[in-house]
């Protein structure tokens, strides 16, 4: 087989349908439109979400609470996920993107203090709660906040 010889699966393409090409072709006239109406006019038909002149659920349905644009969203970690970790890192939020522990840096990284630590690490981050910054100093490590 070489390159000029590829040709699509059969039946895969068809042609497109020629509108307005006279009353013989079946599409002549109206172009398969149909008499008046708006699907029959230009750029016709209905927006989504219209019910036909009732009140539209959107409408219908109570608006409630609101979204803070300044919201920080922070990446988590727990304490014992650490764990995983070689004794003595500089753990920051490249190191912990790199070995699986957070998927996006977000807004930043914040460390949780849920389970044990065993291992000395050194912990750069932007966020962590005091009974994680508790655990980490406690097995003889350091907490840097950024």
């Amino acid at each position: 087989m070489k390159l000029h010889e590829l040709q699509p699966a059969v039946g895969s393409t068809t042609a497109p349908k020629r509108l307005g090409r006279g009353v013989g072709s079946g599409l002549g006239k109206t172009s398969g439109k149909g008499h008046k109406g708006a699907k029959a006019r230009s750029g016709g038909g209905k927006r989504p979400g219209f019910e036909g002149g009732q009140m539209p659920l959107t409408r219908r349905l109570p608006k409630r609470g609101f979204t803070n644009v300044f919201r920080k969203e922070y990446a988590i970690v727990n304490v014992s996920a650490l764990d995983k970790l070689d004794e003595g890192t500089v753990v920051t939020a490249e190191v912990l993107k790199n070995c699986g522990l957070i998927k996006e840096v977000l807004d930043g990284v914040k460390i949780l203090g849920g389970g044990e630590l065993t291992k000395k690490l050194t912990v750069n981050v932007d966020k962590v709660t005091a009974s994680a910054k508790e655990k980490i100093e406690a097995v003889g490590g350091k907490v840097e906040v950024k």
